[in-house]
């Protein structure tokens, strides 16, 4: 059971709780109560301010649309006056503009096509909304009276601004120093950029405008004239100017030198004289008409004499062959130079000639100058036909230099002249293959007319010296070593189809090569057939033996010994045999003075017996024989010649110690015989002086 006490304050606690819940229920009516009095305030409020929203609505839509109809009578009538104002200035455009078309653009190019532009728009109005006005006329008139004005404004600018191209500029553009580990690529600017500018835009402005296209052939026309008088004004700049002050300058030194690089090669400084040597040669040793006088090896060091021989002979040709130097170095940078002129036309072309046209106008532009360079190609052509019907081969040397740089520059060419006439594109081709079949004619002439040049008595060497043949004819195959390719290549145009086929530089250097072999075995045989002019044999001997160590000391020299042996591998063994072989019939002629000493016919007497006339007469022919003979070959081949001093103390030395030791044995056999009373009337020559006396050979100074 629940004890009394807490069950009545329990009972306390519960009347507590539920007095509270009662006054909060009563709290909660009355709340509610008031939110249902205000509920209809609110609600009687928003139907008034409704009713009233409607009265509102019902006020303002027509003064609205009233409004609106305003505005838009408004804006229709701003429209109306704008375009009265638009029309009418169409039919006060020619008088607005009339002074500025007639004072022309120059000087204000922007507001003169600004006008063009209010003048063609008139004219467009009036073709679409009144064609039959005479407004028409005139705006049509203006319009063709400013665009006739921008032509000539174009012209002007483009003639008065194009100058050309000064030399020592393109000589700087087509070379630059190539010691310099970095180049510097000049760039060529042929008009102001302002007036640039101006053309550029007048151009466009006739293209979209104008439907004019006469000013492309205005274009062409001038830049033409300036490309070429660029070219000419380098070529006069060339001729003008003296080999020392025009060929050493800065800017054309870097030209003349031989690099394997596409610039403008210098001609060998032997060409010259090469050229001065063999035309000489061909016009006194092949014609008939004359001797040489020539001395082997004249103009260039020959280190087998030893000197240095003069060309004073020459001056005359020398100068004129200064004058050639400049002239071929001229075409070879006027080459050059027209490619890099043109490349530097091209891209000034593409900014002001529309897309489209480029390649057609660049055509005609270029055309002018092309061809004077290839007229002038087709003459050095004709002029090098001519010189070779007169056996002058000197004019090869002319072309290979000039072909090389065709040949080199012809990559550059054809980018250059990508997208031109095929007619344009192929007349350096046909160039360069001219130059390769007169320059193969003249070659294989060459060879010829080594194998067939005359044998003239008079004009052989009457020492047995070097004849001026073989020094003209290896003087002319060590110039080929400058141009190995070209010259190979030459040789290949001339090969069949199917040899053509395979051709490559191993191919080319084969046909140089066996060429050279040619002409070595050619020069052998003439040589073989003019040593028989000599009656004596041994100068025979001493004529093939100097003119075979001349060829093979030559070609030891030079890289032509490798260049043979391509083809020829025992070509400097064969020359040896040669060599040798007429050091073995030279040694013969002295077998007429050794034979007195040998022991033939020679009395077989005991010392101090006394011997008979007979016998002593015998030992007197002998003593008798080898003086004069001694004497008279000494006197003979004192006036001989073997230029190379190597070769002249070897026969020496091999004469004296076969001569010496016979002489020697021979005195030794008749010491102690008595076969006349005056001894020293026979016995003239001590051992030691014969020796001196053979030193002496090949020694007109002795």
């Amino acid at each position: 059971m629940i004890p009394t006490e807490d069950a009545s304050a329990r009972k306390r606690v519960i009347e507590d709780k539920l007095k509270q819940e009662q006054e909060t229920l009563s709290f909660i009516r009355e709340s509610l109560e008031k939110s249902d009095q205000l509920t209809k305030g609110m609600v009687s409020i928003l139907s008034s301010f409704e009713s009233r929203l409607m009265q509102l609505e019902n006020s303002i839509i027509p003064v609205h649309k009233q409004t609106e109809n305003l505005q838009r009578l408004q804006e229709n009538v701003d429209k109306t006056l704008s375009c009265m104002d638009h029309v009418i200035s169409y039919y006060h455009v020619a008088k607005d503009t009339d002074k500025i078309i007639r004072e022309g653009p120059a000087g204000r190019l922007d507001e003169y096509l600004a006008c063009i532009a209010k003048i063609q728009k008139a004219v467009e109005y009036f073709q679409d909304n009144n064609p039959d006005s005479p407004e028409l006329n005139t705006v049509k008139a203006r319009f063709e009276k400013g665009k006739e004005l921008l032509e000539a404004e174009f012209r002007s600018l483009l003639t008065r601004y194009s100058k050309p191209v000064p030399p020592v500029l393109i000589l700087d553009a087509i070379g630059g120093d190539e010691d310099m580990e970095v180049q510097e690529d000049v760039t060529l600017e042929h008009l102001p950029e302002a007036v640039l500018q101006d053309i550029i835009c007048i151009s466009a402005w006739l293209v979209e405008y104008g439907r004019n296209q006469d000013f492309m052939n205005v274009y062409f026309q001038v830049r033409s004239s300036q490309l070429d008088r660029s070219i000419k004004g380098l070529k006069e700049h060339f001729r003008k100017n003296s080999a020392s002050s025009a060929i050493h300058s800065p800017a054309v030194q870097t030209k003349r030198k031989e690099t394997p690089t596409k610039k403008a090669p210098k001609r060998p400084g032997t060409i010259r004289k090469a050229q001065n040597l063999l035309k000489q040669y061909s016009q006194h040793g092949l014609d008939g008409k004359k001797g040489s006088n020539l001395t082997p090896l004249e103009g260039f060091e020959h280190d087998l004499r030893g000197v240095k021989l003069s060309d004073d002979k020459h001056g005359a040709a020398t100068g004129k062959d200064d004058v050639l130097d400049i002239e071929i170095d001229s075409y070879i940078h006027c080459i050059s130079a027209f490619v890099k002129l043109a490349q530097s036309e091209y891209a000034l072309l593409t900014e002001i000639i529309p897309e489209h046209h480029q390649k057609k106008t660049f055509d005609s532009l270029i055309q002018e100058a092309l061809d004077n360079l290839m007229l002038e190609g087709d003459n050095i052509v004709s002029a090098a036909r001519r010189a070779i019907m007169r056996h002058d081969y000197s004019a090869v040397l002319t072309i290979f230099p000039i072909l090389r740089h065709l040949k080199q520059t012809k990559p550059d060419f054809d980018a250059t002249l990508q997208g031109t006439a095929a007619s344009t594109k192929n007349k350096l081709p046909a160039l360069i293959t001219s130059m390769e079949t007169i320059g193969a004619k003249a070659l294989e002439e060459f060879a010829d007319s080594i194998k067939n040049d005359p044998d003239k008595e008079y004009n052989m060497p009457k020492d047995g010296t070097v004849h001026e043949l073989t020094s003209n004819a290896i003087l002319f195959l060590q110039q080929l070593l400058d141009f190995q390719e070209t010259a190979g290549a030459m040789l290949a145009s001339q090969e069949s189809s199917s040899s053509a086929s395979s051709y490559s530089s191993e191919f080319s250097r084969r046909l140089l090569s066996t060429y050279i072999y040619k002409v070595l075995g050619n020069l052998q045989l003439n040589l073989s057939n003019k040593a028989k002019v000599y009656e004596d044999p041994a100068l025979r001997a001493v004529f093939l033996h100097n003119n075979y160590n001349y060829i093979l000391k030559s070609l030891e020299k030079s890289e032509l010994i490798q260049l043979v042996a391509v083809t020829h591998k025992k070509v400097e063994s064969s020359y040896r045999e040669l060599i040798e072989l007429e050091i073995q019939n030279y040694q013969r002629s002295w077998l007429k003075v050794t034979e007195h000493l040998t022991e033939r016919n020679m009395p077989a007497v005991q010392p101090g017996t006394k011997l008979k006339d007979k016998e002593r007469q015998i030992i007197k022919d002998k003593f008798k024989g080898f003086n004069e003979g001694l004497e008279e070959l000494c006197k003979i081949q004192k006036g001989w010649a073997v230029p190379d001093k190597e070769q002249r103390d070897a026969i020496r030395q091999a004469q004296k110690r076969v001569v010496s030791d016979a002489y020697k044995a021979f005195l030794q056999r008749c010491a102690n015989i008595s076969f006349t009373k005056n001894p020293e009337k026979y016995h003239r020559y001590a051992p030691e002086r014969v020796e001196e006396m053979i030193d002496k050979l090949f020694d007109t100074s002795a």
